[in-house]
């Protein structure tokens, strides 16, 4: 199969990531992203005919022996106010206070 992904596809890529690749770590990135791509095509190939789509895997617990279940979707208490605002780095006593992390 042919590159699909270019130079600039990986420089937008990592843009948008937030990720900032050294001039030598593009072309590992150019030829990794390739690499996905052509496997995905190959998945493609595949004969899926009689196989029901999933949208989650988790599907398959709920249909399978009950091994691996999830649990009840039920309400259950939640941790003690009182008790988890003393041990954080920073805190109004009534939210936890973390760092700001988007930029843009």
């Amino acid at each position: 199969m042919t590159a699909k992904v270019t130079v600039r596809d990986v420089e937008q890529v990592a843009e948008l990531a937030h990720l900032e690749l050294g001039p030598e770590e593009t072309p590992a990135m150019l030829r990794d992203l390739n690499a996905i791509l052509d496997y995905v095509a190959e998945l493609n190939e595949l004969d899926t005919t009689g196989v029901a789509p999933l949208a989650q895997v988790s599907e398959l617990l709920l249909e399978g022996s009950g091994q691996g279940a999830l649990r009840a979707d039920a309400p259950q208490p939640s941790l003690d106010r009182a008790a988890v605002m003393p041990q954080a780095p920073e805190t109004d006593q009534v939210f936890f206070k973390v760092p700001k992390v988007i930029e843009r």
